[in-house]
């Protein structure tokens, strides 16, 4: 009695009535995969309510590797409810309790989908054992269930089943409050529970709404209108793996800075576009970036004064600078260097001609008779008062150039890269040519098509970089396809 007490006294938990939740399910897609199984531990005023467990029937065949795995047969499964026939039953039981589960997004996900399909609202105050974890015991890399169970000696007589996981969860919560001061727990569920604080514009169904898959997102304003146009424009644009938490931390209590707060008041309604992984987010993010220019948007916006180093071949000056804006593809490889002004192109050559004793007339930076700055300071071998010959400065430049020379194309043309989301049968091809980005395909005819289009390939930075990340990245792998064209 005196323990029970003690908990409820303390309110720890932030809530007179917790339901501890765990599901079984087909699968890990709340979109397309059936619960099998609800399991529900009620805890009033530090106490067992309830306990109350029920097998569903999904209406489809459960994978083999999901029956091995929770034990859950097709047998065991007929002839049991429909989650409609229980929809009123579950939600009775949640209602008006703090939720709590283990990756908590997972089981509220699939339960909101069911009531969803039910043509009701499910939006309980939910805490996450996971993350309540972490913030308890940042010492420790893993956090899953088994580890939890693993590292506390907590005991599960049905690992695996809806009903023994979710006593496991009230089993760790009772040791939290045993281990831990109140303080202590108050600050990790304070961090546990962080929720958006949403503009007064925008509803809380907006940011439920986004999905859980990677893509870019839109936020927009009030005064969304180009001047004197009819196009909507953006606030900002951005991207994630996991956009639905990418977006809420943009409505987090603590921003960091007054910019990212003043953003996230003037949001009134979010967009989003699906994509198959991090590659076409990153695509898609640079190309409406330039195309939109947003206001908040700071990086990837247009830049007119891109420009790169090339080395001459003849002259004093050995080094001229070119814009990088739509050269050639075939003309990066005599490059050197990415700079977004031609400032940062002189302060990058004088770091050089520093580190390697070079000439700053030689390099353009310099002009008039007589020695450079550098060789009055001992910095330079002398080519500019006939010390050193041309022929040994400028090699030695073009070893001090090696690390910033842009890559030859790689291909013998066209590549696509094969992208496929994990959590959905979405799969996609971005093509590219001379790492210049030609488009997306969402379907081998449309693949076959592109593969023989014609267009000029326009050079990118950003996808410069994006593109040489991944390829490195995916080095050997089969989902880089060279395309071959038959005219």
């Amino acid at each position: 009695m005196a323990r029970r007490l003690t908990l409820a006294s303390r309110n720890t938990l932030l809530a007179p009535s917790i339901v501890f939740v765990d599901l079984e399910t087909t699968g890990a897609n709340p979109a397309f995969d059936r619960i099998i199984e609800v399991g529900i531990v009620k805890v009033t005023g530090g106490q067992i309510e309830y306990e109350w467990s029920v097998l569903v029937d999904p209406g489809e065949s459960i994978p083999p590797l999901i029956q091995g795995f929770t034990g859950i047969s097709n047998e065991m499964v007929r002839g049991a409810p429909r989650f409609a026939d229980i929809a009123d039953e579950v939600f009775e039981r949640i209602e008006g309790s703090l939720f709590v589960a283990h990756n908590a997004r997972f089981d509220y996900g699939f339960l909101k989908n069911e009531f969803k399909r039910q043509g009701r609202e499910f939006q309980p105050r939910v805490l996450c054992t996971v993350k309540l974890s972490r913030a308890l015991y940042p010492e420790h890399h893993r956090h899953g269930l088994d580890a939890v169970i693993s590292r506390h000696g907590l005991s599960c007589d049905a690992r695996h089943r809806a009903l023994g996981d979710a006593r496991v969860l009230w089993d760790f919560v009772k040791l939290v409050h045993a281990e831990k001061p109140p303080e202590v727990i108050q600050a990790a569920l304070k961090k546990a529970m962080k929720t958006p604080s949403l503009p007064s514009g925008l509803e809380r169904s907006a940011l439920d709404m986004v999905p859980e898959g990677p893509g870019v997102y839109l936020f927009y304003g009030d005064n969304s209108r180009s001047p004197g146009g009819s196009d909507e424009l953006p606030l900002y644009i951005g991207k994630g793996v996991s956009m639905r938490s990418r977006v809420q931390s943009h409505f987090a209590a603590d921003h960091g800075s007054g910019r990212a707060m003043r953003l996230a008041q003037e949001v009134k309604r979010v967009e989003w576009i699906e994509t198959a992984g991090e590659l076409g987010a990153l695509l898609l993010e640079a190309r409406l970036i330039k195309e939109k220019l947003p206001t908040h948007n700071r990086h990837l916006r247009r830049n007119d004064d891109l420009c790169a180093l090339r080395l001459k071949e003849y002259g004093d000056v050995v080094l001229e600078l070119v814009p990088l804006a739509g050269i050639p593809a075939e003309e990066l490889a005599e490059l050197y260097g990415q700079f977004k002004s031609k400032r940062e192109a002189n302060n990058t050559l004088r770091e050089l001609a520093a580190e390697y004793g070079l000439c700053l007339k030689r390099l353009g930076l310099e002009q008039g008779k007589g020695s450079c700055f550098n060789q009055q300071i001992k910095r330079c071998k002398g080519v500019c008062i006939g010390k050193e010959s041309s022929q040994q400065h400028d090699l030695r430049l073009k070893m001090a150039l090696a690390v910033l020379k842009l890559r030859a194309w790689p291909f013998a043309g066209r590549i696509a890269i094969r992208e496929r989301d994990a959590g959905s049968e979405r799969c996609e091809w971005h093509l590219f040519e001379a790492w210049c980005y030609l488009g997306t395909a969402k379907s081998e005819a449309e693949l076959h098509e592109a593969a023989n289009a014609r267009c000029e390939p326009l050079f990118d930075l950003d996808t410069y970089r994006i593109l040489r990340r991944e390829l490195e990245k995916r080095a050997g792998s089969q989902d880089i396809l060279q395309l071959s064209r038959h005219e």
